[in-house]
């Protein structure tokens, strides 16, 4: 009898190969979280093949990795492609290759890190508004030219804030300030400048506001691309000008505004004219109302000199004179005129009268001839229209009688 020493050490329970990375595959992919999972980290190495782009993402300590699939047919639809050296946040699902006993992420999508997320969502919601027409030129209000009344919103520990008061007064002394303090900086931020431009609105007295920050880092900027403020000055129905920044960082709510500039100070500078500039434009139109009044003066006097020496030489009187005898003579004509259509008219009157006494029935009667009528009123001009016992009535020059049909002849 033979005993084989090796299989009695061999458990019931060992797994083949396959059999151990099916279980793991199981393990993984039906994991519910593995199914959808997102991972951040950097790009270590990227490589293109037929199928599609591997690449391994790692830890910035680069103490861990995962290689990483993207298929030509999601190439397309990633927000960013795997480049080395770059910040990513991936979507994918996890998925185990038996016959390399690996795993590797099945990348769906992938979105910039960091401070490229942040500018993906900025340039994001940016062609949303576009779309929307927030930012059309159609929609932009000019500023009023002479406030007196504007509304500065801003934070009250600001050098902006301070910056636009010594502006306003050196340029305007005597304007209305309504100040509407908010936070400009920070999570609280944009709530604070949405209540900041409500409590203008409602206060209803401004002309227009200014929106202004002094400069800062891009991130201390952000509550001015957030969507609520950038809505808030859309629907504001005051004008509004920003100046946000001491550089031209172009913020959301500078495209929305209805005039933007670099600098709370320049804000300021726009808002109101200055009151030396007003001076200096209202003494040249002093002068050039007096200069055009004088031109317009002296040519007046030349127009009346001119017209006076051509009266000279015409010799009215003799004009009125000849004017009125030619009336005269007109209206001598106009009245022969008139009696000789009047004659004329007499003469054709006294025509048509004649023919009327010529025509009326009444002076045929006079001349012995009767007029018969039926019973019915109607003149008989037949025989055939009587019969034996009708009864007419004929009507004579001088009265009617009435006779009975006692025989009809034709």
């Amino acid at each position: 009898m033979t005993f084989d020493f090796a299989n009695s050490l061999i458990p019931d329970t060992a797994l083949s190969v396959t059999g151990l990375t099916d279980y793991i595959r199981l393990l993984l992919e039906q994991d519910e979280q593995l199914r959808q999972v997102w991972v951040t980290g950097e790009v270590s190495s990227a490589n293109h093949h037929r199928s599609g782009l591997f690449f391994t993402l790692q830890d910035t300590d680069g103490t861990a990795g995962i290689k990483c699939v993207a298929w030509n047919s999601q190439l397309a639809k990633l927000a960013q492609l795997p480049i080395p050296g770059e910040q990513l946040i991936i979507l994918g699902s996890l998925r185990v290759y038996p016959q390399r006993g690996e795993y590797q992420l099945s990348v769906w999508q992938a979105l910039p890190a960091g401070a490229g997320l942040q500018a993906l969502r900025y340039q994001q919601l940016k062609n949303r508004l576009l779309s929307e027409g927030l930012f059309d030129s159609q929609r932009k209000r000019s500023l009023p030219s002479h406030p007196q009344i504007i509304a500065v919103i801003t934070s009250p520990t600001a050098a902006a804030w301070g910056d636009i008061q010594r502006t306003l007064k050196q340029r305007y002394p005597g304007l209305q300030v309504l100040f509407s303090p908010a936070t400009v900086q920070g999570e609280q931020a944009p709530e604070s400048i949405v209540k900041a431009i409500e409590r203008v609105e409602r206060d209803g007295r401004a002309e227009v506001i200014i929106l202004a920050r002094g400069g800062g880092a891009v991130e201390e900027l952000a509550c001015f691309n957030n969507e609520r403020v950038v809505r808030s000055l859309a629907n504001c129905s005051i004008p509004v000008i920003t100046g946000i920044g001491h550089q031209r960082d172009e913020s959301l709510a500078d495209l929305v505004a209805d005039v933007s500039v670099h600098t709370p100070t320049a804000a300021a500078e726009m808002v109101v004219p200055a009151i030396a500039e007003l001076y200096t434009q209202h003494r040249q139109r002093v002068d050039a109302l007096y200069d055009a009044v004088y031109e317009a003066r002296r040519n007046a006097e030349k127009q009346v000199k001119i017209l006076y020496n051509r009266l000279r030489n015409l010799r009215l009187d003799q004009q009125v004179q000849q004017e009125v005898q030619r009336l005269t003579w007109k209206r001598q004509q106009l009245v022969q005129a008139t009696k000789r259509r009047s004659q004329q008219a007499s003469q054709h009157l006294e025509m048509l009268h004649q023919k009327l006494v010529t025509l009326d029935p009444k002076a045929v009667l006079q001349r012995g001839y009767a007029v018969v009528r039926q019973e019915n009123g109607a003149i008989a001009r037949s025989v055939a229209e009587l019969a034996v016992g009708d009864e007419l009535l004929i009507q004579l020059g001088q009265g009617e009688v009435k006779v009975k049909v006692k025989e009809v002849k034709d």
